[in-house]
């Protein structure tokens, strides 16, 4: 009898351990947060959301004027200064006092740098359609012209200072936007740039 009750405690236990082993562990909080990867559509719909929402069109977009001021000619957006557009007479008065005179449409500014034009952000291929992804999150982290090493940097207006502590995933986004906008062929002319002042003697 009392060996009767020791294989049955043996065998007892050996199943409460062998439940034991089969269960699970517990999920554990890692403080991750598992983020959900987001299909080519949301990305592009997330891109021209914070396009809208950073006006990339006010200097991009040629504009015609209306009753209201400049409207966004819709087969041109995104296409930057248009290379057969002509420009007023500039006031070198006002430029001397330190004015900066932007263009009718606002896709040109002169100002002490020199003259600078915005640039083609279509998917064409004038535009950033050759772009790798990596030139585009220069072009914003680091403000190089055309996101190339040992290129000269973005001149004025561009604020590309503002976008750069953007996230990865939100350069993506806009980058998604922008090529899958349609191309609009238009080679943006050269900047004019300034001479430096010369060094100020001591």
């Amino acid at each position: 009898m009392r060996n009767s009750m020791y294989l049955l405690c043996v065998i007892l236990l050996s199943m409460f351990f062998m439940n034991a082993c089969n269960e699970q562990a517990p999920e554990t909080n890692t403080g991750t947060k598992e983020v959900p990867v987001k299909s080519p559509e949301e990305m592009i719909k997330e891109g021209e959301r914070l396009v809208a929402s950073h006006d990339c069109e006010i200097c991009h977009s040629p504009k015609r004027l209306g009753p209201q001021g400049p409207e966004i000619i819709p087969e041109l957006r995104f296409s930057g200064h248009p290379s057969t557009s002509t420009l007023p007479p500039t006031n070198d008065a006002a430029l001397k006092s330190g004015w900066v005179l932007f263009a009718p449409d606002f896709t040109s500014v002169i100002g002490p740098w020199g003259q600078s034009y915005a640039g083609n952000i279509s998917s064409d291929s004038t535009g950033i359609g050759m772009w790798t992804e990596e030139q585009f999150k220069k072009v914003l982290r680091e403000g190089k012209f055309k996101g190339l090493d040992n290129t000269r940097p973005i001149l004025p207006p561009m604020p590309w200072q503002a976008f750069q502590h953007m996230t990865d995933d939100e350069i993506s986004a806009i980058f998604a936007y922008l090529k899958s906008t349609k191309p609009v062929k238009n080679v943006v002319p050269q900047a004019k740039i300034n001479a430096p002042p010369p060094p100020v003697k001591s």
